[in-house]
């Protein structure tokens, strides 16, 4: 079994057929950084091929000796497509002719009869060749379903030892980048960049400089920018309070009369009041907008102010609401709103995807994440981000406003990542057993 990479499909098969033959046999492919990726694999033990015999001592062969060949078993996938090829014309080469019809004494008879073609002695076919019942074909469905997962689970495992076997530093990179929560795709693309051979500490700083490399961040677009921002996303990520931070960040620069807030929250009780409150303090005006006409009258209000902060309601990203309440903001032709899609680091990979998918409908400027003081792992929060092409704004650490946030960096990113990941290690290693604590270092 090897691997093999390639610009385009056609140039890897050519590597797979100069390297291991006709006979190999293709087990995945997948696309990566700069081409694709191919596992071929071919059988050492299997006997080469035996040559075929001239075409005239193939014909007057007798049929006997072509039926044992067939029922040999092939020794290569070659050559069972080319026995496939050949069966049909065999069997029309060795059919015996049949009689020719004896002359008909009596006249034919007209209409159906005429035309009546005799009929194919009866065959006994087996039940299991028929249809069967529906419940029997899903019982069959069923078992060849079972049959595949048990041979992809094989054949993954078979792969995850060779890449162990032939590449021991991308396997190890690959495995530290995932205890990292970065998912499986982007470790194994940036593990197999890296060389075979080098120090494991020189390898590992390489790994994470290419994960760097795969992160985009807005560099401060809100606050440098200014105009109308929205930040959507659903219940409970921490929206109003990331407002009153961006808006407190944003009058301690420019002052309290260049920003306004907004909210369209009017679901949640007390969610108006509570922007108001934010309001007072800071100093700034707050519309409140019911639904899509009184939004576009707050902007018109609200048209001289530098940058206008909008908090939206918090949903799910499966209520049926949410579809109403995107189409609002993609209503407003006034004035150019960028939404936001705030997200919390402590939501597992597949949320954290679902609610970009069901959010995507909207033009996303980029992603909030928040809540990092209470993550163990921020490998997830990158990998989605650099799996959905999100650009991250900023990063909230705590409820103090406005001192728990912080522009998005990809090195801090990283570098926070990397904390979390050692100090889980660090944990799992005290409540080990003394005993124990000499093999893991």
């Amino acid at each position: 079994m090897k691997r093999f990479f390639a610009e385009d499909m056609r140039r890897a098969l050519l590597q797979v057929k100069e390297t291991l033959g006709p006979d190999a046999v293709i087990m995945s492919n997948k696309k990566v950084n700069g081409g694709v990726e191919i596992v071929a694999a071919i059988d050492g033990d299997a006997e080469p091929q035996a040559p075929q015999a001239a075409a005239p001592a193939a014909e007057s062969a007798p049929q006997s000796d072509e039926a044992e060949r067939y029922a040999e078993p092939a020794n290569s996938l070659a050559e069972i497509l080319a026995r496939q090829a050949q069966h049909p014309a065999m069997q029309a080469s060795n059919a015996e002719p049949k009689p020719a019809p004896e002359p008909q004494t009596e006249p034919v008879q007209a209409g159906a009869e005429a035309t009546q073609v005799p009929s194919e002695p009866e065959v006994d076919i087996p039940d299991y060749v028929g249809g069967g019942s529906a419940a029997e074909i899903a019982e069959l469905r069923a078992q060849i379903k079972g049959v595949q997962n048990l041979l992809q689970h094989q054949l993954s495992g078979l792969m995850k030892q060779e890449i162990e076997r032939e590449e021991p530093m991308r396997a190890l990179l690959t495995q530290r980048l995932m205890t990292m929560g970065v998912s499986e795709r982007i470790a194994d693309q940036i593990a197999c960049f890296i060389p075979e051979g080098d120090d494991i500490e020189d390898s590992w700083e390489q790994s994470l400089q290419l994960l760097e490399g795969q992160l985009n961040t807005t560099h401060d677009d809100i606050l440098t920018r200014g105009g109308a921002v929205a930040l959507v996303g659903p219940t409970g990520v921490g929206k109003t309070t990331t407002i009153a931070k961006l808006a407190a960040r944003y009058a301690q620069r420019h002052g309290s009369d260049s920003v306004a807030l907004i909210t369209t929250d009017t679901f949640r009780i007390g969610a108006s009041e509570q922007l108001k409150v934010y309001g007072r303090i800071i100093g700034c005006p707050v519309k409140v907008a019911n639904d899509a006409k009184e939004l576009a009258d707050a902007m018109l209000t609200l048209r001289d102010k530098r940058l206008i902060l909008i908090d939206t309601a918090g949903m799910g990203q499966r209520d049926k609401r949410l579809s109403e309440q995107l189409a609002q903001l993609l209503q407003n032709k006034r004035l150019r709103i960028r939404p936001y899609l705030v997200l919390s680091s402590t939501s597992q990979t597949q949320v954290l995807n679902d609610t970009v998918k069901q959010f995507k409908t909207l033009p996303l400027a980029g992603c909030i994440f928040t809540k990092l003081d209470e993550c163990l792992s921020l490998g997830e929060s990158i990998s989605v981000a650099i799996e959905q092409g999100l650009a991250v704004g900023y990063l909230t650490h705590g409820q103090q406003v406005p001192e728990d946030i912080r522009v998005a960096d990809e090195h801090y990113m990283v570098t926070e990542a990397e904390r979390l990941y050692d100090k889980s290690i660090c944990s799992n290693v005290s409540d080990m057993p003394k005993s124990n604590w000499q093999a893991v270092q």
